[in-house]
């Protein structure tokens, strides 16, 4: 029997999103650890959605330059031991009543490894199965027709020049497809953290090739020369 839908305003969409690992490059050359889920791709392109006053923003505008790491369910753990930490100091202000600390050594309060990358100067993320090594290639403002919180977000387009997969997550003999049924991406929904669970359906999007959006997803070279981190 169909039920019919109520008019409701919740206070948050999160409708469900995967967890996302930004490491950056604080001014003193050390890295920031800031984990996030309103990020989303289209090809080597991703869309993340940010804080205006966090310090990966800062760090963002100041260099060009970040590596997404992407935590499977096994790194829960890790991620919320970051959830309420922040690299800002002074914390900003909207964030002090909510119970956020700052913290600057990241790696170390999440049990993260740094690794260095190969075209950014951030550090990756050794635990996480997935790592993408990003230069900026544009900055939007977020809400701007909104007087009460104009300039209080702020959308990247990052631009992937580097991809790093944990073997496991490949496709048995071809080692540019990770498979779907082996990657288990940490998912936020509400502000909880979910995994994914078996294969619903057949798609038939499934049945085109990946090979055929190669053109949307053009490898660039790296812009910027070998550089590790922190």
């Amino acid at each position: 029997m169909n039920i019919p839908h109520i008019v409701g305003e919740p206070s948050i969409l999160y409708l469900g999103t995967p967890v996302v690992l930004i490491s950056t490059e604080n001014e003193d050359g050390s890295a920031n650890l800031g984990p996030m889920s309103s990020a989303f791709w289209l090809g080597w392109r991703c869309m993340l959605g940010l804080d205006a006053s966090s310090k990966t923003t800062e760090n963002l505008i100041r260099t060009g330059q970040c590596v997404l790491n992407l935590p499977s369910v096994q790194n829960v753990g890790a991620v919320n031991r970051l959830a309420r930490l922040t690299g800002k100091n002074p914390v900003p202000a909207w964030k002090q009543p909510l119970g956020y600390t700052h913290e600057k050594n990241k790696f170390e309060i999440a049990g993260l490894t740094r690794v260095p990358s190969l075209s950014v100067a951030p550090p990756r993320a050794l635990e996480c199965p997935i790592h993408l090594e990003a230069v900026i290639a544009a900055r939007h403002g977020l809400m701007e027709d909104d007087d009460a919180v104009r300039g209080a977000l702020v959308v990247f387009e990052a631009r992937i020049v580097r991809v790093h997969l944990h073997p496991g997550l490949l496709m048995d003999g071809n080692p540019n497809r990770i498979d779907p049924d082996k990657w288990r991406p940490l998912i936020m929904s509400f502000q909880r953290f979910y995994g994914l669970g078996d294969e619903l359906h057949d798609s038939t999007l499934a049945r085109i090739p990946e090979d055929a959006y190669r053109p949307l997803a053009r490898i660039p070279e790296p812009a910027f020369a070998s550089g590790g981190g922190s």
